[in-house]
């Protein structure tokens, strides 16, 4: 019986380390989901992939290609040429904050938030519908999953590039 235990023991310390070893930061899960080659591919051309790899924390407001896809034709593009990486930087740090906010944190109702290295806002409401993301533009980008943990934050999958300029309404 003592044995048994013993082994029982080993395999749960071996589990739990592997599982440790296996901790992806959010770099790593965005890359290994083609949802995300778009937004990997972008974040490659700003050169924050280090900083996103680094230990954070951080919570990432991902969109998926077919948000990069809905942005008006050649933007894409025109963002991934060298001569626009500070532009192409602004956007995307909008979609970064230097927290780990889980969904469950965010507050009930509609509140500023000061995306990273930025001095604009983001308005996210929180509802029994889901929450929600305004940002410059009229329309509103969903959260459509929440709490990808990665061992330097958090990924919330959005369906909609968040763009910085005006302050959106946040009521």
């Amino acid at each position: 019986m003592n044995t048994a235990l013993k082994v029982a023991a080993a395999a749960a310390l071996t589990l739990t380390v592997a599982t440790a070893a296996k901790a992806e930061n959010i770099v790593e899960i965005a890359a290994d989901d083609e949802r995300f080659s778009t937004l990997v591919a972008a974040v490659t051309a700003a050169g924050l992939a280090e900083t996103l790899s680094g230990p954070g924390p951080f919570t990432v407001y991902a969109p998926v290609n077919d948000a990069f896809a809905a942005l008006p034709e050649g933007t894409v593009e025109t963002l991934l040429q060298p001569e626009n990486k500070g532009q192409l930087t602004d956007v995307l740090l909008y979609h970064v904050d230097d927290r780990k906010l889980t969904a469950e944190m965010i507050p009930a109702g509609s509140n500023y938030f000061k995306p990273l290295n930025t001095s604009e806002r983001l308005c996210i409401t929180k509802s029994a519908d889901g929450v929600t993301i305004a940002d410059s533009t009229p329309q509103m980008a969903n959260v459509i999953i929440a709490n990808i943990m990665a061992d330097n934050g958090v990924i919330h999958v959005v369906d909609k590039v968040l763009l910085p300029g005006a302050r959106p309404a946040c009521y």
